[in-house]
């Protein structure tokens, strides 16, 4: 489990430009599936038949990522660049990224503090103050390398860390897809057909879970996410949105949508009798794939399961391995036990 973790978080898959990701995907499950595809946007669709056949079950996960899109190359050669899906502009300063294809390195820089007048200190850094510094002299320079419209991701590293811990960028939503993948290399057979769905531009929008809702047209979907876990100091308890090392989170609702009532209670009677540990999130804001899904056609019966990860949308996101491994449980234990 830790090398597929390892290779998907460290590809570069920002929304628009997952094809690597989608590779890597394609490479780990074609064998265990009776078809893969990949539609006009860019999902990648796997598709197990059923030994009845005639209702289908969706699971779907994110494999884009926040990160960068460059803009403009300053005559001066340093890189204009704006955000992709939302990231906090604090916890950019100095960070590493890679750009393009070939991961050309680069480095996030503004105005060092000993030139900044007493005022600016008071204000945290705006997007729009920082460049991309890749070694270059000139426009010129950087232009051999570089170009607008280059995507550009966090450089971190997979890290296992402390108890049971891991630490990479994108594990929003890539240990969504590794669940998928996990699931989808399991023997079973079931009366239904599945399809795993590895969405596109879920960043910016659930552009590809629009799609996949409509074109799939599922009796029922669950989505598979990463989310906030905000058991950190600083932080009251009743305001702690998920636990690590307390099991995958089941949503009640959340900004976008409303889990179905029926599959939530499938999923809490699958856990109780596999024994699996297991939690309700908390919080109500934001909202992923199932915002888009559930709307799709008539409408689709949808819920959803989640991981909970500190420091999201980071370069250092942190998540506990058991809980992983938990979500795949659940997930698992969920469609042994499911009547569509």
């Amino acid at each position: 489990m830790a090398e597929l973790l390892k290779m998907l978080t460290e590809v570069g898959g920002v929304s628009g430009d997952e094809g690597r990701v989608r590779q890597i995907i394609k490479q780990e499950i074609s064998s265990f599936v009776d078809d893969i595809y990949t539609d006009k946007i860019g999902n990648l669709i796997a598709y197990k038949k059923g030994t009845k056949g005639g209702r289908k079950v969706m699971l779907c996960a994110h494999m884009d990522e926040v990160g960068f899109i460059i803009t403009g190359i300053g005559e001066d050669g340093m890189l204009k660049f704006k955000t992709v899906g939302g990231i906090d502009p604090r916890v950019l300063v100095s960070k590493k990224v890679l750009i393009g294809e070939k991961g050309y390195p680069g480095v996030l820089g503004i105005k060092a503090i000993h030139l900044q007048e007493p005022e600016e200190r008071q204000h945290a850094v705006k997007v729009k103050q920082m460049y991309i510094d890749i070694g270059a002299t000139s426009k010129e320079d950087a232009s051999q390398t570089v170009k607008p419209g280059d995507y550009a991701v966090f450089d971190s590293r997979y890290v296992e860390f402390g108890d049971n811990k891991v630490k990479a960028k994108a594990l929003d939503d890539r240990a969504g897809c590794a669940v998928l993948i996990e699931v989808m290399k399991q023997k079973e057979r079931y009366d239904f057909d599945l399809y795993a769905c590895f969405s596109v531009q879920e960043e910016v929008g659930l552009r590809g879970a629009e799609v996949l809702g409509y074109s799939i047209n599922p009796d029922i979907a669950i989505v598979v996410e990463a989310t906030t876990c905000s058991d950190v100091p600083g932080v009251d308890e009743h305001l702690h949105t998920t636990l690590m090392g307390k099991g995958p989170a089941i949503t009640i609702m959340d900004g976008a949508s409303y889990a179905n009532k029926e599959l939530v209670e499938m999923l809490v009677n699958a856990a109780h009798k596999g024994g699996i540990p297991f939690q309700f999130k908390k919080g109500t804001a934001g909202g992923n794939d199932a915002g888009r899904i559930h709307l799709a056609r008539e409408g689709v019966k949808t819920a959803t399961v989640s991981i909970p990860c500190r420091y999201i949308h980071s370069p250092s996101s942190v998540m506990d391995l058991t809980d992983y491994g938990n979500t795949i449980n659940l997930i698992s234990a969920f469609l042994k036990g499911c009547e569509v």
